[in-house]
């Protein structure tokens, strides 16, 4: 029984006791124990937006499965993870994305397929999103069949982090997609290219023109790239970036999401002003 005034609380996860600071998600308190639960639309650096529904567990006494992301912990609460009740939940809802989603770019959902024996082909594929990808610019590329609206984008460019507010869930249903205001093209827009809704999109429904580019190529070698950590030369407030580079060229900035500084945010100078590292080809002048 936990005292008046004392700010900890104790769990039992899959019989495991964890005790925790007050104010603690079931997330974060599994985490903590070292069991794993799957998440798409959970960032450890922005609000807990409860769309996915893949982390649910099962909680003694909550006639529903509960989103361990946002349910805070509870003095003595018994919770199950990996209940056959869970992972059908799990199973029906990456059946569900993978239906109208192309899922193939996110190890992560690829791996979580497997682990749940989705069957790809049970459900009827909705109509398909017109112009699926939209390429405005030089920076990202957005590619519509690979949004699952798990909101992580319109956060990032919304409270917390950009304060831009330059994108919304628009639509309804299978209408239902990420756009601008009044769905005007992405340089008119409010955005500011600050480039973090690239970086907490956990799909790659958002990626940068290069990866892009270098998958359309298929060119693209992930497991022959080197990640390089180093602070961003623009300005002194010490941003953290890491550099991935392929044949000695960056591809891609991405930053830390635990870092004291950017918790994984950076301003457009940071996450796509890299291009000044490489010189330009040299052209020997003809002679005359």
């Amino acid at each position: 029984m936990k005292e008046q005034g004392d700010s900890q609380v104790s769990v039992h996860i899959n019989g495991i006791k964890v005790s925790v600071e007050e104010g603690t998600t079931l997330l974060q308190a599994a985490n903590s124990a070292g069991i794993e639960i799957p998440t798409l639309c959970w960032a450890e650096n922005l609000t807990p937006a409860n769309a996915c529904r893949l982390c649910v567990v099962e909680q003694q006494g909550s006639r529903t499965l509960v989103s361990s992301c946002s349910r805070v912990c509870e003095d003595g609460a018994q919770v199950l993870t990996d209940t056959d009740r869970v992972h059908r939940s799990r199973k029906m809802v990456l059946e569900f994305l993978a239906s109208s989603n192309d899922l193939s770019q996110s190890p992560d959902l690829v791996a979580w397929s497997k682990m749940y024996d989705v069957d790809t082909e049970r459900y009827k594929a909705p109509a398909k999103i017109e112009d699926q990808i939209k390429i405005e610019d030089d920076l990202f590329v957005r590619a519509y069949d690979r949004c699952v609206l798990c909101y992580k984008c319109v956060e990032a460019c919304g409270d917390d982090a950009q304060h831009t507010f330059a994108i919304a869930i628009a639509g309804r249903g299978f209408d239902a997609r990420v756009s601008t205001e009044y769905e005007v093209p992405l340089p008119e827009s409010a955005c500011v290219y600050c480039g973090n809704c690239v970086g907490v999109c956990p799909t790659n429904a958002l990626q940068f023109k290069t990866e892009f580019d270098l998958r359309d190529a298929n060119d693209w070698r992930p497991s022959e790239q080197t990640v390089t950590e180093t602070v961003c030369s623009y300005c002194g407030v010490g941003c953290s970036l890491e550099l991935h580079t392929q044949d000695n060229h960056i591809v891609k900035v991405t930053s830390p999401s635990d870092h004291s500084v950017t918790s994984g945010h950076l301003c457009i100078k940071g996450r796509f002003g890299w291009q000044y590292v490489h010189a330009p080809e040299f052209k020997p002048r003809e002679a005359p």
